[in-house]
């Protein structure tokens, strides 16, 4: 909720994605887990830092597939 206003400062394509990226990290248990340390006011790095392993886990498997094409 707390991110509704950074959405809402998106272009419409980049605000699905921002979605999309945060709804994900939030259904991942691992990063759900982790935001919980921050108690009920989850801080803006933990958000960073979920966000940036979500991609960084995208271009891993990105990177499998590309390989196993070839």
């Amino acid at each position: 909720k707390s991110w509704k206003g950074f959405e809402y400062a998106l272009r419409k394509p980049n605000a699905t994605l921002f979605n999309k990226m945060l709804k994900e990290c939030l259904e991942n248990e691992e990063y759900a887990s982790a935001f919980k340390t921050k108690g009920l006011q989850y801080s803006a790095e933990s958000l960073f830092m979920a966000l940036i392993f979500q991609q960084q886990k995208m271009i891993n498997e990105l990177i499998e597939r590309m390989r196993s094409n070839f």
